[in-house]
Formats: C-alpha cells, sequence, structure tokens
C-alpha cells in the first residue's frame, strides 16, 4: 500500500521532494454509547482498516489536497492564509479545520502540504471515518513541521475541537482519542469527563467481532444527536439542584434513584437514566473482560441495546431486527446497535464456530423482514495512528 500511494501522489503531483505515509485506523465501539459527552466512561478500539495518506511539505503557504475516494470532488486548494470554510469543498474541510485548529492553538505551521488521502473504511458504517482523516492529518503536521510538544492526545483534542468549531458538528472525543491511541489487541477504557485512561486486553481467540451494516441511511442524526445532548444537560441541571455534580456520568444507578424525581420530564428522564446506566454498564463490562468472562461482556452489550432503543430512542426497526436476529443465534455473546443510531450499524460478538451460521441467517431473515440487503464486515482490532 506505501509505494502504491507514492506513486500515487507522484502521479498527481509530480516529482519533488521526499514524500512520507502515515495511516490513521478507524475505531469501533464495544459499549459505552452516547456517554462521551455526558462524562461518562467508553471503550471503543481501533481497527485494521483506516485512512492511508501521503504527504510533502511545500516551499510556499499552498494547501493541495485529493482524496482517490472523492475523485469526483477534484483538487482541493486553499492556503495557510486562506483556510474559511466551503461547502464546495465538501470532505476537504476536514482536514483544512484541522490545520485551522493547529495554528490557532499556537502551532507554527511555515509551509503549505501536498497531501494525497486513500481510506479503505467502508462508507456508511460510522466507524471514524472523518475523524480518522482529522487524526492523520494532525499527525502529518506534527512529524513534518516537528512539533515535539504536539503529542498523540493533543492531536485527538484538536481533532474533536476542529469537528465542534469548524465543521459544526457536536462530536465527543471518542473518536478520535481511539484512532489517536489505539493498541493492538486492546481496547481502551476511556473516562470522557478527565480523559484517564487504560488499555484493556482485547483478546477474543474463540470469537469474531462483526460489524453489520444496516444498509438503513442515517436521516437527521446531527438535529436529533443535539436534541438529547440538550435533554441531558438540561436533566443534569435540575439534577444539579440537589446533588453535586459535573455531569451524569459521576453518578452511580443508586444515587440516580434517589435523586431522580427532580428531573420534571419523562423524557428527559429515559435520556438521563441511559446516561448513568450505560456508564455503569460499561464499567462492568471492562470488569467482566479482566476477568475472562466473555459470557458477562456479551449479556452486558445487549442490555446496553435495550436502553439505547426504550430510554434513549435512538435505535430503529432495522437495527432492532438485526439484533434480534443476532441473539436467535447459538454462539453470539451479544450484540448492539453501535454509533449515533437512526440507521447505521451493529456490532456483535460471535463465536467462530457460529460465524457463518451468523451471516447467513441473520442475513436472510433481515432481508426478508425489512427488503435491505446487510453487509457484514469481521474487523479485527488494529494499532492508532503511525508513521508508515
Amino acid at each position: 500500500m506505501r509505494q502504491q500511494l507514492v506513486d500515487k501522489f507522484l502521479e498527481i503531483y509530480g516529482e519533488g521532494d521526499a514524500v512520507h505515509v502515515y495511516f490513521a485506523p478507524g475505531r469501533i465501539n464495544l459499549i459505552g454509547e452516547h456517554t462521551d459527552y455526558n462524562g461518562g466512561h467508553v471503550f471503543p478500539c481501533a481497527i485494521t482498516v483506516g485512512t492511508y495518506a501521503a504527504a510533502r511539505r511545500r516551499a510556499d503557504t499552498d494547501i493541495r489536497l485529493y482524496s482517490l475516494n472523492y475523485s469526483e470532488t477534484g483538487m482541493v486548494k486553499a492556503s495557510l492564509g486562506d483556510l474559511d470554510y466551503r461547502q464546495k469543498d465538501g470532505w476537504g474541510n476536514y482536514p483544512k479545520g484541522v490545520i485551522r485548529t493547529f495554528t490557532n492553538k499556537g502551532c507554527r505551521i511555515p509551509h503549505g502540504l501536498d497531501i494525497l488521502y486513500y481510506g479503505d473504511i467502508p462508507k456508511g458504517l460510522g466507524i471514524g471515518s472523518s475523524a480518522s482523516i482529522e487524526v492523520v492529518t494532525g499527525l502529518i503536521l506534527k512529524e513534518l513541521e516537528g512539533l515535539s510538544d504536539v503529542n498523540m492526545v493533543d492531536i485527538a483534542l484538536f481533532s474533536q475541537l476542529s469537528e465542534n468549531e469548524y465543521i459544526g458538528a457536536g462530536s465527543g472525543i471518542m473518536d478520535p482519542f481511539a484512532i489517536a491511541m489505539g493498541k493492538k489487541d486492546h481496547a481502551i477504557f476511556l473516562d470522557t469527563s478527565d480523559l484517564s485512561y487504560i488499555y484493556a486486553p482485547l483478546r477474543l481467540p474463540h470469537e469474531k467481532i462483526i460489524i453489520t451494516n444496516s444498509q438503513k441511511a442515517r436521516l437527521a442524526v446531527d438535529e436529533r444527536y443535539q436534541e438529547r445532548r440538550s435533554q441531558c444537560r438540561q436533566a443534569l441541571e435540575e439534577l444539579q439542584r440537589v446533588i453535586a455534580i459535573r455531569d451524569l456520568g459521576e453518578l452511580t444507578a443508586e444515587v440516580f434513584e434517589q435523586v431522580q424525581e427532580m428531573i420534571e420530564s419523562p423524557v428527559r428522564l429515559r435520556r438521563a437514566r441511559h446516561a448513568v446506566t450505560e456508564n455503569q454498564r460499561t464499567i462492568q463490562a471492562v470488569e467482566a473482560l479482566k476477568r475472562g468472562d466473555i459470557e458477562e461482556f456479551g449479556q452486558l452489550m445487549n442490555a446496553s441495546h435495550l436502553s439505547l432503543k426504550e430510554d434513549y430512542e435512538v435505535s430503529c426497526e432495522e437495527l432492532d431486527i438485526l439484533v434480534e436476529e443476532a441473539w436467535e443465534i447459538e454462539g453470539v455473546l451479544g450484540s448492539r446497535m453501535m454509533g449515533a443510531g437512526f440507521g447505521g450499524c451493529t456490532v456483535s460478538i460471535v463465536r467462530n464456530s457460529a460465524v457463518n451460521e451468523f451471516i447467513s441467517k441473520v442475513g436472510q431473515n433481515y432481508e426478508k423482514r425489512t427488503g435491505f440487503c446487510a453487509e457484514f464486515y469481521v474487523v479485527e482490532t488494529g494499532n492508532g495512528a503511525t508513521v508508515l
């Protein structure tokens, strides 16, 4: 892949100084959904597909960006003096936003850049493709400009800031953190309230992680995502009248039971209950893995789906059917919707002996019930962003 990317880079940009190649993975989140902006824990891991980038410094301050995945857009052009968001630049706004964020944070970026991107993350899975582009761009800036004071956590934070302030999406820290800090055969138990984390071993010699794409397009996700963030924020403010907390993630299920009557709206109560109980499930899931109890881990994944469906109401008929069909297969330890919801994917842990049956039966029954043809991806854990 490295030499192919360099050859394509030279074809597009021409000969010149040395070309450097980088990679940032995608990510999946095993449990801990919609907790990252509520100060709770998440449990993501990097995977082996992601975004490759070949880059070279320029003598001037011009920025030229090209993606093999969006060749119809053509070359996106900007400069260090003009990094304004432009709708016509499409995907190119993601790296532009990272470059602007670095400069706004006081990083010295004196040189322009030529960058070629190629991603092998399947479209529509919701496994961090935008954050992957952002993190790999941050790594390019760190390495090519010798920004020794910038570490990988900084790159994750700058990527999130760019997504929030430049792109205008209310994304949490989980995606860029997992992509920047991933470690093969491990998942990251991340406390989003203070970014403390540990690597938890995730070796599954007898199981596979399977991502199932529902093929149901997400509609108006940003609007509904922001609505739930607002509902959680309002619930938090109501609880703060009687208890000194900064985030919903600080509450145990027991304490929440004692103070939940302060939340005046039944809808906000359900949203807060998910944030609290999902955080507790994530803590319990990591403890189960430490004990080697993969069965309990799977049961907690199942409970996570029910909470996302009933309390947070971010599932949909198609995701529910995928999960229901998965639960019918002997050898499926756990299955739940993953990501923002309203379409997208499920994540399942399946015993090796049941993988073929899982793909066959879930696929057939799902198509019968919905008319959609699901796609299945068996994924492996991988390392975080790196120089190739």
